[in-house]
């Protein structure tokens, strides 16, 4: 299992939902080809909260702190734990201090190997540590070795202020840039914003191209989810107004599960949450688990929740003091 949590990974800036710039046309291949849920949101906004409820399958509603800055919250259930003779990874292109992830990740991931930025042969950029191209290589590198099955977490960090583009990939990956009207229009605060984010589309493509040349690769389910979405206080021509003007852009992100011997491609309309990822890897990794979570199977063709529109996600938006649950065709405020 390759599991990617992509900083910022806001729905109505890529490719997938049709905007003109165009940022993320590899991914929206890559959609194309696997099991790609359009209507994904994150329990709440921020990496730490995002984290958390991937991890843990229970949102944070911890304020103004975050849960895992929580002492008395520290220890809690995952379901990477069912993965039985697993070998269990976590790379991150910077430190693990930020916001007690460290803490959270090795109390309650068993047998975890932490790789943080002085682990790779890599240089740091800046603030966040090495690239996230350079993060999934140096993974990739790991993983290549490995001789029994893994479940293999990735935390990308490029499509975040500074937005730097390093120098050594300036000659392959080339910058462009937009009138600032056309910017605004379309999501995006600056071209160094613009291209941070088509960085991080050059960085899944050079993963999946080395991955593809490596023994693990066929027998793996690759998956890819935001950590959370971002604000957009315009207009955006292409989604319903409802996403602005109730603020759910913070929430809505990609969720894409690859594994092109596995599954057949589909898009699916049907709201699902971070929270349900875990369910629904050990459901196709066939592993048996406790769910004590708020997730669910997205594959259970058999599931409880009967009718398309009976299935809700859970969000919690602690800068506009919302709760509230996103529907397929309501948004309960």
């Amino acid at each position: 299992i390759v599991l990617v949590i992509c900083e910022s990974f806001s729905a109505y800036k890529s490719s997938m939902y049709d905007n003109p710039l165009n940022t993320t046309p590899y991914f929206n291949e890559l959609c194309k080809n696997g099991v790609f849920f359009d209507r994904c949101f994150t329990p709440a906004y921020g990496t730490a909260r995002g984290v958390w409820a991937t991890i843990t399958g229970i949102p944070d509603v911890a304020n103004p702190k975050t849960a895992s800055r929580n002492p008395n919250a520290v220890d809690q259930h995952t379901i990477i734990n069912d993965f039985e003779g697993y070998n269990n990874f976590y790379f991150l292109g910077g430190s693990a201090t930020w916001a007690n992830i460290r803490g959270a990740l090795t109390n309650n991931i068993k047998n975890l190997k932490l790789y943080e930025q002085d682990d790779y042969n890599a240089k740091k950029i800046d603030v966040w540590g090495i690239s996230d191209k350079n993060l999934f290589l140096e993974a990739n590198k790991i993983l290549s070795t490995q001789t029994s099955t893994f479940f293999a977490m990735m935390q990308t960090a490029d499509n975040h202020r500074p937005f730097t583009i390093p120098a050594e990939d300036k000659g392959e990956f080339m910058s462009v840039s937009f009138p600032e009207d056309s910017l605004k229009r379309f999501g995006f605060e600056s071209n160094e914003e613009l291209n941070a984010f088509r960085f991080t589309d050059f960085g899944y493509q050079k993963f999946m191209e080395a991955a593809k040349k490596e023994p693990y690769f066929d027998n793996t389910i690759f998956v890819f989810v935001g950590d959370h979405g971002i604000r957009y206080n315009g207009k955006l021509e292409y989604f319903p107004k409802s996403w602005t003007e109730q603020g759910i852009t913070c929430e809505h992100v990609p969720l894409l599960f690859y594994a092109p011997k596995f599954l057949l491609p589909k898009r699916i309309h049907d709201v699902c949450s971070q929270v349900d990822i875990l369910p629904s890897i050990a459901s196709l990794a066939k592993v048996s688990y406790r769910n004590n979570t708020f997730g669910r199977d997205l594959f259970d063709a058999v599931s409880p929740v009967k009718t398309i529109d009976e299935k809700y996600a859970f969000i919690i938006d602690h800068d506009l003091k919302a709760i509230g649950l996103a529907g397929n065709q309501y948004y309960y405020l």
